[in-house]
């Protein structure tokens, strides 16, 4: 059955008996979300091209017709004078029939020894990657730089880190920035990782089992600055293990984003008070007039489990698949698009706001007398006097019972003959003096940090000066 005059005919036509009915056609089009990878997919077919005519499959004025075609495709598309028809389902044929109507037979020749399955994979593997190095990788660094210029502007601001939501250890606050950056770049490298992970190119696998035809898999791939050939064509069809690692990846930095989200939410209650961000990332309430809400925060966090959710749902799509091309494979890229997307958004979001937030000294400095935040630092001094860590640990535990039920909120109230007399009863050779004070106070512990990533001290400042380095700041 031959297609209607008004509309083009899809290029699988011949063998369906009847018009494709309207609903299915909606049902199954993808181009109001695959047009995105145009650029990609006229990439391929013009590397696609140039091997064909390198074979004899095509001439070479063949050959330089349809890349003129191609290009001129992408200039209509990007200057917003093209129309993507519904009717062709998918931006693999929607070019190729815009690529027809321009020039003619040799259009007609682009699809020799290659199959949309090929094709929507190899558009993909670009799009990935090429996103990864323009997108991503330049929103994570402009998160790090975010949070070094806070790790260097809050760098002598000590204050409280925590275990269990319990106060732990005094810490510098530009630490705790360090530790997000840390994160991120942890980020950064295993997004980047998918360039060696994913280095082979699947042009030419063709349906499934490749093809007669004399193709020169090597050059088209050379062509396109992608690796070599895929070793398997059912394999490099049928997979989509790049996608999964993607979303994988950007589902890590969702999490990551979304525990700093949570720490900095906390972080704005009147209980805490530890920072300040800015109003122009915030709303209040339309009945409480009092009411300065962490919205852009909260929505960082909410989204992450969106992320999630498009994780779990394209490893449920792959986990059914036979070994071969199935339609299921076309939602890969709505999932894809979508993760993307929020992620992309969330990280500009959240270096916005980093850039944007200062600890409020006046509120954290003084309740760092509160919760023995230094009763680690007394252990450790004991040690130095040669008392063994377990030994020194039960002393300062019991002078923090002590200093509780006598009503002291922090060990330096204590009396050296008190400490010394809770030492006696475990250590006897073993007393302190004065000297002991220089351990105890919260300012005084971080100054004393000495191994290697604390959160404080000399070891603090070189990781600060490595990672301006680093950042090229």
């Amino acid at each position: 059955m031959s297609a209607s005059p008004d509309k083009p005919e899809k290029s699988w036509q011949a063998r369906i008996g009847e018009a494709t009915d309207a609903t299915a056609q909606k049902f199954v089009e993808s181009i109001s979300y695959d047009r995105r990878i145009y650029k990609q997919d006229i990439a391929g077919s013009i590397a696609h091209a140039t091997m064909l005519a390198k074979v004899g499959l095509i001439t070479d004025a063949e050959r330089d017709a349809i890349i003129e075609g191609l290009k001129s495709i992408e200039h209509d598309i990007e200057s917003g004078n093209f129309v993507f028809d519904e009717s062709l389902e998918d931006i693999h044929m929607v070019v190729e029939d815009a690529l027809i109507k321009r020039i003619g037979e040799p259009g007609k020749k682009l699809h020799t020894g290659r199959s949309r399955n090929d094709q929507v994979i190899l558009d993909l593997h670009i799009w990935i990657i090429s996103t990864v190095y323009a997108e991503i990788i330049p929103r994570l660094k402009d998160l790090e730089r975010s949070f070094y210029g806070l790790a260097d502007r809050s760098k002598d601001v000590v204050m409280p880190s925590f275990t269990h939501l319990q106060r732990a250890q005094p810490i510098s606050a530009g630490a705790e920035a360090w530790a997000w950056n840390c994160l991120f770049a942890n980020d950064h490298d295993r997004i980047l990782s998918l360039t060696e992970m994913h280095g082979e190119n699947p042009l030419g696998s063709g349906a499934i089992a490749g093809t007669s035809l004399p193709l020169d898999r090597g050059f088209a791939a050379k062509l396109m600055e992608i690796g070599t050939p895929t070793a398997s064509s059912i394999e490099s069809t049928a997979s989509r293990d790049i996608a999964c690692d993607f979303v994988y990846a950007l589902a890590m930095i969702a999490q990551h984003l979304s525990r700093w989200a949570e720490q900095w939410i906390i972080y704005m209650t009147t209980e805490f008070g530890f920072i300040k961000i800015a109003d122009r990332y915030t709303t209040s309430s339309s009945m409480m007039p009092q009411k300065r809400n962490p919205d852009m925060l909260e929505l960082i966090r909410g989204r992450c489990g969106n992320v999630y959710g498009d994780l779990f749902a394209l490893m449920t799509i792959l986990k059914g698949l036979p070994i071969g091309y199935n339609r299921d494979l076309q939602e890969d890229k709505r999932i894809v698009f979508r993760a993307y997307d929020t992620v992309s958004d969330c990280l500009t979001m959240a270096a916005a706001i980093v850039n944007s937030v200062s600890y409020d000294k006046d509120r954290i400095e003084p309740t760092l007398d509160r919760g023995f935040l230094d009763a680690t630092s007394l252990a450790e001094y004991l040690v130095t006097k040669g008392i063994p860590f377990r030994t020194a640990h039960h002393i300062v535990g019991t002078l923090v019972s002590h200093c509780e039920k006598t009503s002291k909120h922090a060990l330096a109230h204590l009396s050296v003959d008190e400490i010394n007399a809770v030492i006696k009863t475990h250590a006897a050779t073993v007393s302190v003096d004065k000297e002991v004070y220089e351990a105890l106070g919260a300012k005084n512990v971080v100054k004393r940090y000495r191994s290697a990533g604390a959160a404080g001290g000399k070891p603090f400042e070189e990781q600060l000066i490595a990672w301006k380095k680093r950042l090229g700041i």
